[in-house]
């Protein structure tokens, strides 16, 4: 059973969701609930959580000070929130507790932009914590890993664990932006073994995963294509049309050969341009991913992509221009503390499955942390945990089963405490 108290934060948390660079309220209260669990001996917040010039992701100026202003208004600490001033959110726990490994664990805290459902079959609506920031929702459970987080720490806390625990409450995972600021931090370079988690991935309540694999690479890229204006009926010839490039791109980046060495995958998932149906444009954009299942097919495919831009540009008289945006590489996950994570699974009560490795098929900047602390020496492990949700990841109706929170939180301390004896 969840304790009442972590299900009572997980909805709070869940009625205020912040995208990316934008967790000032959910730091805030964070930092609120971990002040008054746990004696920490260490608590650090906002520029002092991760190395600033690594930030990726992060938007802009008008755009944060929106969501800053909006934080102010709740009753949460205004020197925390100062701290967070200009999109510098996160924070890192550490307790000390005498000899033994440095043991580190990722949650990450950001929202989506996306709306949340508002019909009364949606378990936050006929509960009464449905978002109430209208255009953004926890539609990946992040407020439910937060809440873990800090469930672990306390339990932790109370154990016979020997050793150093670091907790990272890290920003901005959506866009793939916040992992590298953390991973960068002088917090993760003494860190010997790493877990991180989440929380569904298509796997019910009493199911868990101890080791995932399957990541793939990811960098975002925009690409923006300039022409010449004309009239459309009069003049025709006279212009250079910006978006008939940026078709062309599409197309073609559709098209580019997949890999023989793995898995790839390109996305145009933004394409705009033109002003008016009479106007040859003059401007036109995509904003577009590519992923590989390792760091060098994602490379392979960027490379291609970046061809195809500059070839379509030219087919139409055109420039271009690429900016390269957020990115993460692929991790695998160490097999000594799959083994860990399975035995303790093991004794959790309400965890009837346990499967030793699945494959994510997706992208998480947590492999920044997990291959910085492999590239130490260290090991590092990706934990699924199991929770029944109506909605698919990323959907409006996404929810958890907040028993499934439980679970994580004494499997994920019962494993941070087994490590502590095992040192693997």
């Amino acid at each position: 059973m969840t304790d009442e108290t972590l299900v009572s934060l997980r909805r709070d948390l869940h009625r205020k969701p912040e995208p990316a660079w934008r967790e000032f309220y959910t730091t805030a209260r964070i930092v609120e609930e971990l002040e008054s669990r746990v004696d920490l001996d260490e608590l650090h917040v906002g520029r002092d959580a991760i190395a600033a010039e690594h930030r990726m992701g992060v938007p802009d100026e008008a755009e944060l000070t929106a969501w800053y202003e909006q934080a102010c208004e709740y009753d949460v600490d205004e020197s925390v929130l100062e701290s967070l001033d200009g999109g510098y959110t996160g924070a890192v726990a550490v307790l000390e507790r005498g000899d033994g490994p440095t043991v580190g664990l990722r949650v990450d805290i950001d929202g989506l932009p996306r709306a949340e459902a508002d019909d009364g079959d949606h378990a936050p609506v006929a509960e009464g914590f449905r978002s109430e920031h209208e255009g953004a929702m926890h539609a990946c459970g992040h407020d439910a890993h937060a809440t873990i987080g800090i469930g672990a720490l306390e339990a932790v806390a109370e154990s016979d664990f020997s050793g150093t625990l670091k907790v990272f409450f890290q920003p901005a995972e959506e866009v793939v932006g916040g992992g590298k600021s953390m991973a960068k931090s002088d917090h993760l370079q003494d860190v010997d073994h790493l877990l991180a988690l989440h929380i569904g991935l298509d796997h019910p309540t009493g199911e868990v995963v101890a080791g995932i694999d399957g990541f793939l690479a990811v960098r975002h890229l925009e690409a923006t294509f300039t022409g010449e204006p004309a009239h459309a009926g009069g003049h025709p010839e006279q212009g250079r049309n910006a978006v008939q490039a940026m078709a062309t791109a599409v197309q073609n980046c559709y098209a580019i050969p997949r890999h023989s060495d793995g898995a790839t995958r390109i996305n145009a998932g933004v394409v705009e341009g033109g002003s008016a149906a009479n106007v040859i444009p003059e401007e036109a954009r995509i904003v577009a991913e590519v992923r590989g299942e390792t760091t060098e097919l994602m490379e392979y495919m960027h490379e291609k992509a970046e061809r195809v831009f500059r070839s379509a540009a030219e087919m139409h008289d055109c420039e271009v221009e690429t900016e390269i945006g957020a990115a993460a590489p692929s991790a695998t996950s160490d097999q000594e503390l799959v083994d860990i994570v399975a035995d303790v699974a093991d004794g959790v009560a309400g965890v009837e499955n346990i499967l030793e490795r699945d494959e994510l098929g997706g992208s998480e900047d947590a492999t920044f942390l997990m291959r910085e602390v492999q590239q130490n020496g260290g090991t590092a492990c990706y934990v699924g945990v199991g929770t029944d949700h109506p909605g698919g990841h990323h959907t409006s109706t996404f929810d958890v089963d907040e028993e499934s929170i439980g679970h994580g939180i004494e499997m994920v301390a019962g494993a941070i405490e087994e490590i502590s004896r095992k040192q693997p």
